[in-house]
């Protein structure tokens, strides 16, 4: 199909394809056809409905009407990768030959450190969830392992070994087995005894034996998270935390990388610049 034949809405979904063929994350997938779709609506008003329509100056021009609809810095450096990626993709198809993106600079913004739980924010946080033995085992889990919630709501009951949890592949993340602490063993059979008779394999599902789906998991953290009065935090914040009490530990940055499951050691490396290492004997996270 030629430049001049094909639209943008049907060159979009192309991209979806190719996303999904390329074995990128569900999020990253949606985030992508919604920035494109975005900048599609945006520039039909100017008949610009095929690729090689689209011009610099549109995508400058997006780019200032974000920031008028107040949109953070962050979110219009992400939303323009998005269509510096599809612009890529057309090229490759020989959609358009020039790259209208390419001259657009992204807006700078501070990035913020990971936010690390303290040593009373987690120990305050599994004392108010104590008693609801399911989130209790997954506050203890994530915070053990550093697994992503994803990952933790696939689960299923043969992924447990007596010491080890297997972390099924999972979107674009491959397989590996993590170690399971005493801390982590006894939350999850204390959970397990308790856990409602049903046919679903997953370990963690709700009191009527359906899955527990990522969304509720998330919900429900959130709300000890409230209750133990810990601010700006959210779920992956036990991940973050697993990880910067390792380096605090001294955990090899390689192996930390393969416990959690980073495709890059940089992304785990970006984890020094936030780990002090003014306490040589930190407290462990099994022992509080």
């Amino acid at each position: 199909m030629s430049s001049d034949s094909i639209n943008l809405q049907t060159a979009r979904q192309q991209f979806v394809d190719d996303l999904k063929q390329k074995g990128r994350s569900t999020a990253t997938i949606l985030a992508y056809n919604k920035d494109v779709d975005q900048l599609i609506e945006f520039v039909a008003p100017q008949k610009a409905t095929k690729p090689n329509q689209v011009t610099t100056q549109q995508i400058e021009d997006f780019k200032a009407h974000l920031a008028e609809k107040n949109y953070t810095a962050k979110s219009i450096s992400r939303k323009l990768n998005s269509i510096k990626t599809f612009c890529r993709f057309l090229i490759t198809k020989n959609f358009i030959k020039d790259n209208p993106a390419a001259p657009v600079s992204h807006p700078k913004y501070e990035i913020k450190p990971p936010r690390i739980l303290t040593k009373m924010e987690y120990r305050s946080l599994r004392d108010v969830c104590r008693d609801d033995v399911r989130v209790y085992a997954i506050v203890e889990i994530l915070l053990q392992t550093g697994i992503r919630i994803g990952e933790l709501a696939n689960l299923e009951l043969n992924d447990i070994d007596t010491n080890q949890l297997t972390i099924k592949p999972y979107e674009s993340h491959g397989q590996r087995q993590v170690p399971l602490n005493k801390a982590a063993q006894q939350a999850l059979a204390s959970y397990l005894k308790l856990r409602p008779k049903t046919r679903t394999k997953n370990i963690f599902v709700t009191k009527t034996g359906k899955p527990f789906l990522i969304r509720n998991i998330r919900t429900a953290i959130d709300r000890y998270f409230k209750l133990s009065d810990i601010k700006q935090a959210k779920v992956n914040d036990l991940r973050h935390t697993f990880i910067a009490h390792q380096l605090q530990a001294g955990t090899p940055l390689t192996l930390i990388s393969q416990l959690v499951g980073h495709k890059r050691l940089s992304t785990t490396e970006k984890y020094l610049e936030v780990v002090t290492r003014k306490d040589s004997t930190p407290t462990s996270l099994e022992e509080l």
